[in-house]
């Protein structure tokens, strides 16, 4: 399709000053930029921002978009771009899908997995004909338990081995690194060696470090040690930690000085001043890797439920339950929006025996009891967000207000690009408005080694945005999180108009972007 951008302030993404030009688009590819004389489809964006497609650097929309490949939360901000497979959570390799599933955000058993491989993945997600384009990362969550199934301990030298093989096939097929979530069961036995001989086999490292409270500034010194070791691009994933100020500084103060001396890291965080996460997360590996009629045994026994008592979780981390919040389902309609804190005081329980009652109570929707941790901040959000080495991010699934994902929730899937905007620029006033476009384009396409996205120029892809920047915001909230941004008025990907005077074309043009 032809088409030209008319009168709009146009900023290319590289953190250049916007300047007012039009944009032509030819074949799914920029034509030109400046004055353009064309017989084309054109759209007006005079008094408009017009920016490269913003590219979500931390999604974990690896499943939601097979089963709503519309990205209608992720479109409606601007995001044409998504890397998935972050934290250690992704759709492949799978051996044992029921194991599997344990890794995988938004699982349905409406949606099986019949896959196997990320080639066989991506060839689902081909044919899904997703709306944003997609880049996937190995998740090592799924590499341990395609190897060593959910253990609680180090990988011996034959399943580093095939760990490795694993890895391979998987950059092969066209993943573009390797992921880590170190603070949750499935991978927190793997040791510092392990994660280095495997990180030395990918040209990227993103990790979600070993501990983000007590300890997270020693956490983030060993992912900093992994990629000097490995000599690999590293991304340290949602820096921020949840102790408070001081710890965040002082992390970040570890990524400065490992960039100073020529190490290639920086960091990415997301906007929301807590963290989100299913309540299972709480088990330990043992415990997470039972079917669920064991796990049914396990929950109901007071010497097996002693003996996970120990087990320091993503959820227990920080000894205080009442900032850890049940969210809203079925299951437990009456603890919705509640501290576990209160909960279990309610129930004359320990906390930790509360948390299982809820999973024994809600075993046939486990996916579906998510819990948020009251963490950060505003003053953490300035800092890290201000800073030059960081990039936001979703930390999110893409969802859609209707359709097979209408009563799935995932807080920053409808806000993430919507309050970096409104909050750093017109708000606080921390980024200019071309700082703040280069954040969300071509700083996190240049992180993940993408040359044609993320920026405008002749010959570059044409993923293209254009939104009202005094209106472009969020409405989701905690309590009410699946409300559309406003202030995007017209999104293109690959030169294909997807959004249109703010409403969906029903044309999906992304595409499965492989190394």
């Amino acid at each position: 399709m032809k088409l030209v951008i008319r009168n709009g302030t146009v900023y290319d993404g590289t953190g250049a000053e916007g300047r007012i030009a039009d944009v032509a688009i030819d074949e799914g590819r920029i034509a030109g930029i400046g004055q353009v004389d064309a017989d084309a489809l054109e759209i007006d964006a005079a008094g408009l921002a017009v920016a490269p497609g913003f590219v979500d650097i931390h999604s974990h929309s690896d499943y939601t978009l097979l089963m709503d490949p519309r990205a209608v939360s992720a479109i409606h901000q601007g995001v044409t771009t998504e890397v998935v497979g972050n934290c250690g959570f992704g759709c492949f390799p799978i051996r044992d899908p029921a194991v599997a599933r344990r890794a995988i955000y938004g699982y349905s058993d409406e949606l099986p997995v019949t896959w196997s491989s990320a080639g066989e993945y991506f060839e689902a997600l081909d044919g899904a004909r997703p709306a944003v384009n997609v880049l996937s990362l190995v998740p090592n969550g799924q590499l341990r338990i395609a190897t060593l199934g959910v253990a609680d301990r180090p990988a011996d030298a034959r399943e580093l081995a095939e760990m490795q093989e694993l890895l391979r096939e998987s950059l092969d097929a066209g993943a573009w690194g390797y992921s880590t979530g170190l603070e949750y069961a499935q991978e927190q036995a793997a040791s510092e060696e392990e994660l280095t001989a495997l990180a030395a086999k990918s040209p990227f490292y993103a990790t979600h470090t070993r501990r983000r409270d007590d300890g997270a500034a020693d956490a983030v010194a060993e992912a900093i040690r992994t990629g000097d070791r490995a000599g690999v691009r590293l991304q340290v994933s949602h820096l921020v930690p949840r102790n408070g100020i001081e710890e965040s500084r002082r992390c970040i103060d570890l990524v400065e000085t490992a960039q100073g001396r020529g190490q290639d890291v920086a960091f990415d965080m997301h906007t929301r001043t807590f963290g989100l996460t299913n309540l299972y997360a709480a088990l330990p590996a043992w415990a997470l890797g039972a079917d669920k009629q064991e796990l049914a045994a396990i929950l109901g026994d007071t010497a097996r439920r002693d003996a996970m008592r120990t087990h320091r979780s993503i959820l227990s981390a920080g000894n205080d339950w009442s900032r850890v919040v049940l969210l809203d389902s079925e299951a437990w309609p009456d603890y919705g929006r509640r501290d576990l804190a209160s909960i279990a005081a309610e129930r004359g329980q320990d906390p930790l025996d509360a948390v299982y009652d809820l999973l024994l109570g809600g075993l046939d929707e486990l996916e579906k009891l998510m819990v948020i941790i009251h963490a950060y901040s505003e003053e953490q959000q300035r800092e890290a967000f201000a800073h030059p080495l960081c990039v936001p991010g979703s930390d999110a699934t893409t969802l859609a207000p209707d359709g097979r994902l209408a009563h799935a929730f995932f807080h920053g899937a409808y806000t993430w690009a919507a309050w970096f905007w409104r909050f750093m620029v017109r708000d606080e006033g921390l980024l200019t408005p071309q700082d703040a476009i280069h954040r969300l384009t071509g700083q996190p396409a240049e992180r993940i080694g993408l040359s044609d996205r993320g920026v405008l120029r002749e010959g570059a892809r044409a993923d293209v945005v254009v939104f009202d920047p005094e209106r472009f915001g969020e409405r989701g909230t905690v309590y009410e999180p699946n409300l559309l941004a406003e202030g995007m008025r017209h999104v293109v990907v690959n030169g294909v108009p997807t959004l249109r005077d703010g409403r969906l074309t029903g044309d999906r043009a992304g595409m499965v972007v492989r190394r």
